[in-house]
C-alpha cells in the first residue's frame, strides 16, 4: 500500500473535493462556466496541472514497491523529468486537458486502494467515482478534444449546468455522509 488511506479518509477527501468543485458553479454560474470554457486551451493551467502530475508521479516512482521491475526505477527517474520538459516544450494543444486527465488517473488509485477488501456496500460510492475518474482520464489524455466537447455540452444552457453541478454536489454530500457515519 502506497497511500495508507482509510476508506473514511478517502470518502472525506472525495466528498470535500466534489463540494469544492461544484459550489462555485452553483453560486456563480456565469463566471465559472466561462472559466471552464477557457480551461482546455489554457497554457498556464496546463503548466500548473502538469507540474502537479509530474511531482506526484515522481514521488510515486521514487517510493513505490516495484518488485521484479525495480531495476527500471533509475532509468524511469531519469526519463520522467526529461519527458516533463519535452511535453512542456512541444505539447501546446490541450496541455491542460491532458494534464488534468493524468491527475484523474493518479487520483483514482488511492480511492480504489482505500475501498479494497472492505465489506460495506457503500464503498461502491468511492469505487464508482474512481472508475469514472479513470474513464474520463483515459479519454482526456488520449482524445483531449472530448473535454472541450464535454464542457461545451454541459455549459450550453444554464439549466443543464445547474443540474450537473447539483448532481455532483449531492454525490459529494452522500460521500461525506457515508464517510462520517459508516466507514
Amino acid at each position: 500500500m502506497i497511500y495508507e488511506l482509510s476508506l473514511r479518509t478517502a470518502g472525506l477527501l472525495a466528498g470535500v473535493f466534489l463540494l469544492l468543485l461544484t459550489l462555485p458553479g452553483l453560486l456563480l454560474p456565469g463566471p465559472v462556466r466561462e472559466w471552464w470554457r477557457k480551461l482546455p486551451r489554457s497554457r498556464g493551467a496546463g503548466v500548473v496541472l502538469l507540474s502537479i502530475a509530474f511531482g506526484w508521479s515522481l514521488w510515486l516512482l521514487a517510493t513505490m514497491e516495484m518488485g521484479e521491475f525495480s531495476g527500471f526505477r533509475r532509468p524511469l527517474l531519469i526519463a520522467l523529468p526529461i519527458g516533463f520538459v519535452l511535453v512542456l516544450r512541444f505539447v501546446n494543444e490541450f496541455l491542460a486537458v491532458r494534464a488534468l486527465g493524468i491527475l484523474l488517473l493518479l487520483a483514482a488509485e488511492p480511492l480504489l486502494e482505500a475501498a479494497l477488501l472492505r465489506y460495506e456496500m457503500s464503498r461502491l460510492l468511492v469505487t464508482a467515482l474512481a472508475y469514472a475518474l479513470i474513464v474520463k482520464g483515459m479519454f482526456w489524455v488520449t482524445m483531449p478534444y472530448l473535454m472541450r466537447d464535454h464542457i461545451a455540452w454541459s455549459t450550453r444552457s444554464t439549466g443543464r449546468w445547474l443540474t450537473l453541478n447539483t448532481l455532483a454536489l449531492l454525490y459529494g454530500a452522500v460521500l461525506l455522509f457515508f464517510a462520517l457515519t459508516r466507514y
